[in-house]
C-alpha cells in the first residue's frame, strides 16, 4: 500500500496547506466607482504578509477608508485624490482617460469598478500608449499592449518595493517562510522523482513518466496527477508553409 500522494494530502486539508487568511490586512482595492473627486491622508504605510509591496491606509475627507499598494515615494501625511478631476501627481487615482499618453500607472482596473487587478506588483508599472474610442491602449508589464475601457481607474506612479528581488534568499530556509506566508507549499516534488509507491509517476530506471499523463476529471485522487481533462498536449506547431 502506498502512502497518500500530495495531492490527496492537500485536498485533505491542515495547517500546512491551510491559507493564512487570517494574516492579512485588508483587500487592496479602490472604493465604489462615482463620478465625485474626493481628497484623502495617507494615514499609514502597513505591511500585509504574503503581499510583497506595502499597503497605503488612505482616509477620504467623507470618513471612508481603503486599501491601495504603496506608490514609490508616497509618505504618510500625502494628500491624495481619487476620481476624474484629481491632478496628475503620484499617488493620485484617475480614471484611464483622463491620464496622457507616457504616464506610468499601476493598480489598473481591468473593468470599470472591480477595484484594481493590474500592475500591482512591486516596480511593475505600466503605460498609458494610445486611444481607441471608448478605450484607452495600456501596455503592460508583460510588455503586451491592452484595451481598457476608459472609464477604468488606475493610480499614477509605481509600485513600492521595488528592490525585494536585490537581496538573495541564501539558504532553503528563507525561501520556506517566503512561500509559507503565501501558502504555497515549498518545496515540491516531482512525481517523477519519488519512489513508485508514493506517486503515480514514481519509480523505473530512470525519470519519466512513462505513461500517457492525461487523466479523466472523474479520476479518483490516487490517480488524479498530471495533465488533468486535458484537451491537448504537446507542443503546437504552426501551419506547414507551402
Amino acid at each position: 500500500m502506498g502512502k497518500r500522494i500530495l495531492q490527496q494530502r492537500a485536498g485533505r486539508g491542515g495547517s500546512v496547506f491551510r491559507s493564512p487568511s487570517h494574516r492579512k490586512v485588508a483587500d487592496a482595492k479602490y472604493p465604489p466607482l462615482t463620478d465625485e473627486t474626493l481628497r484623502g491622508v495617507v494615514m499609514e504605510l502597513v505591511h500585509d504578509p504574503g503581499r510583497w509591496v506595502p499597503l497605503a491606509r488612505i482616509e477620504l475627507e467623507d470618513g471612508r477608508e481603503y486599501y491601495i499598494p504603496a506608490a514609490e515615494g508616497m509618505y504618510v501625511g500625502q494628500v491624495v485624490e481619487i476620481g476624474p478631476g484629481a491632478s496628475l501627481s503620484v499617488g493620485n487615482t484617475l480614471p484611464l482617460g483622463n491620464i496622457p499618453e507616457g504616464t506610468k500607472v499601476y493598480n489598473i482596473e481591468l473593468r470599470p469598478g472591480d477595484g484594481g487587478k493590474l500592475a500591482r506588483a512591486p516596480g511593475s508599472y505600466a503605460l498609458i500608449v494610445g486611444r481607441s474610442g471608448e478605450y484607452t491602449i495600456v501596455r503592460l508589464p508583460s510588455g503586451k499592449d491592452k484595451m481598457i475601457l476608459s472609464r477604468a481607474r488606475a493610480t499614477i506612479g509605481v509600485p513600492a518595493g521595488v528592490g525585494k528581488n536585490e537581496k538573495p534568499l541564501l539558504k532553503a530556509g528563507n525561501a520556506y517562510y517566503k512561500w509559507r506566508s503565501k501558502a504555497h507549499k515549498w518545496p515540491r516534488v516531482r512525481g517523477v522523482a519519488m519512489n513508485v509507491v508514493s506517486h503515480k509517476f514514481g519509480g523505473g530506471s530512470h525519470q519519466s513518466v512513462s505513461i500517457p499523463s492525461t487523466v479523466s476529471r472523474n479520476a479518483p485522487p490516487g490517480r488524479k496527477v498530471g495533465h488533468i481533462a486535458a484537451r491537448r498536449t504537446g507542443r503546437k506547431r504552426g501551419a506547414r508553409s507551402k
